[in-house]
């Protein structure tokens, strides 16, 4: 994560994070007995809430977050990495290279390419931007294209929209996904006008023994420069899954979910692809990959997606 400013983007700087130490107050729940007694409360709520935390932002000379990444799409699908069944082997790979002649992955690619043009990426980072633009250059042993997108004009709730550069670079990672042994690399920049000096959010640390004298934030970096986790860029560009049956639902307002075998979104504590309903991955992919077929194109597209996602799919006694 770099800062600049939108009227000069040549000129980066790395951002580092900042230790600071705060004040708060007490704002959890409390027990019937203290918060139902007045002296109780004052003498609660008395108590500083004391932290150490991490932090980021822009300089005060600064109104643009520049985020840097690259991401590689390999093909080679219908070959798993281990396969303890000769058989099994065989079936699946007939139903992988059946759904590439069918499909070619134009479905999947051009949501993974949506996810990159409309900056997806950023998660908070990207509320109350301004303006946002996102350049890709794209490269393997025969391609070396550019591509701009203004973010904003891509909405982050469906796939309608549509660009001739976005079809473009979406037939790109489209052809990468179906081939044996091609690969595309995708090298990411997006910048994002958020206003000066103001607050940036690096991916945070899973600290699980903080101890008494520790940080309660701990921000992730790459050699002191501020950054977000790959696992979190790639949650982004899978979260293509408008295939559950609650998509559809009106008085549902989740969006599009990540590819997950469960459909698992943990901030909202819910699987929203169930065994029971039959709706899970492996529900699907058990008969899919010795050959049957599945009701719907969708649910094709969702088992490929969780294949591409990757993954250990075996059963173990442990």
């Amino acid at each position: 994560m770099y800062g600049t400013n939108w009227s000069d983007k040549a000129q980066v700087t790395p951002l580092t994070l900042k230790e600071k130490s705060v004040r708060g107050t007490i704002s959890n729940r409390l027990k019937a007995a203290v918060k139902n007694d007045p002296a109780k409360l004052n003498a609660e709520v008395e108590k500083a809430n004391l932290q150490r935390v991490d932090a980021c932002s822009l300089g005060t000379d600064q109104d643009t977050l520049n985020l840097q990444f690259t991401v590689k799409v390999l093909g080679g699908i219908a070959k798993p990495s281990a396969c303890n069944n000769a058989y099994f082997r065989q079936s699946y790979a007939a139903a992988a290279n059946s759904y590439i002649q069918q499909y070619g992955f134009t479905e999947l690619a051009r949501r993974y390419a949506t996810n990159i043009a409309n900056a997806r990426f950023l998660w908070r980072n990207r509320v109350g931007a301004e303006q946002i633009e996102v350049i890709v250059k794209a490269k393997n042993s025969t391609v070396d294209q550019t591509f701009t997108f203004d973010a904003t004009t891509f909405t982050t709730r469906h796939f309608e929209t549509e660009s001739p550069d976005l079809q473009k670079l979406a037939g790109l990672v489209a052809a990468a996904l179906a081939s044996e042994d091609d690969f595309l690399l995708l090298d990411i920049s997006c910048f994002v006008q958020m206003g000066r000096a103001q607050e940036v959010y690096p991916s945070e640390e899973l600290v699980l023994d903080k101890g008494k004298s520790e940080k309660s934030k701990v921000l992730y970096h790459v050699a002191d420069v501020a950054a977000m986790h790959s696992q979190k860029l790639g949650n982004a560009l899978r979260t293509i899954d408008t295939w559950y049956s609650e998509f559809d639902d009106p008085e549902q307002t989740v969006g599009p979910i990540a590819v997950e075998p469960y459909g698992a979104v943990t901030n909202l504590g819910k699987a929203f692809r169930t065994p029971k309903d039959k709706q899970d991955f492996y529900s699907f992919f058990d008969g899919w990959a010795r050959g049957e077929k599945l009701n719907s194109e969708n649910d094709e597209h969702y088992v490929m997606a969780t294949l591409v996602r990757g993954g250990v799919f075996g059963e173990s006694d442990k």
